[in-house]
């Protein structure tokens, strides 16, 4: 940008020069077609997956480092716990001691990651409360990153957390918070 501001002409002549213009012409005289907009519409979708991916994988990661340092090997990741019921299960990220016999329960949700839209959020906390034992603790690790445009469905996550049907929200920010009452409820478990 200094050099644009010292010699405006030479630095528009060696962008000429570097075939700038010509290549710029391509680009705004090329017919659109539906497949060339589907196209370029599916590029910048397949790279807005990955990006979520990744930042759901990072606070997976995160949070089972936590877990790690709390609980050593004693959980499992990833995995379908065993209901209250015995013959049911449900998904959650991380079920300690065991899916067989959680007693609690970490859901991770990175609001940006792909399959993890907010609306679908609220449906597999519901489906982990009505399946997980009274006795089991529910946390839920957020990003909250687009909270912004859904704050109706993080009132009603608040909701949850205030009736104790989750025992508490944390965010990445919320570390040490969560080392601790992972501590703690180590503690109260016996485990």
């Amino acid at each position: 940008m200094t050099r644009y501001r010292q010699d405006a002409g030479w630095f528009v002549s060696a962008l000429v020069a570097l075939g700038a213009l010509d290549a710029l012409g391509q680009v705004a005289n090329a017919p659109v077609t539906w497949r060339s907009v589907l196209i370029e519409r599916l590029k910048a979708g397949r790279g807005s997956a990955i990006k979520g991916q990744a930042r759901g994988r990072f606070l997976e990661d995160f949070t089972e480092q936590i877990v790690r340092d709390v609980f050593g090997e004693g959980y499992d990741a990833r995995c379908r716990f065993v209901g209250a019921g015995g013959t049911s299960t449900e998904k959650t990220d991380f079920a300690i001691p065991s899916k067989q016999d959680a007693r609690i329960l970490i859901e991770v949700k990175a609001y940006g990651a792909t399959g993890s839209k907010q609306t679908d959020i609220l449906g597999d906390i519901r489906r982990i409360v009505e399946e997980k034992r009274h006795d089991t603790h529910l946390l839920l690790v957020t990003d909250g990153t687009t909270w912004k445009a859904r704050v109706n469905d993080l009132r009603k996550l608040v909701e949850m957390q205030n009736t104790g049907l989750i025992a508490r929200i944390y965010t990445h920010n919320m570390k040490e918070a969560l080392r601790h009452d992972l501590r703690q409820l180590r503690r109260d478990h016996g485990l």
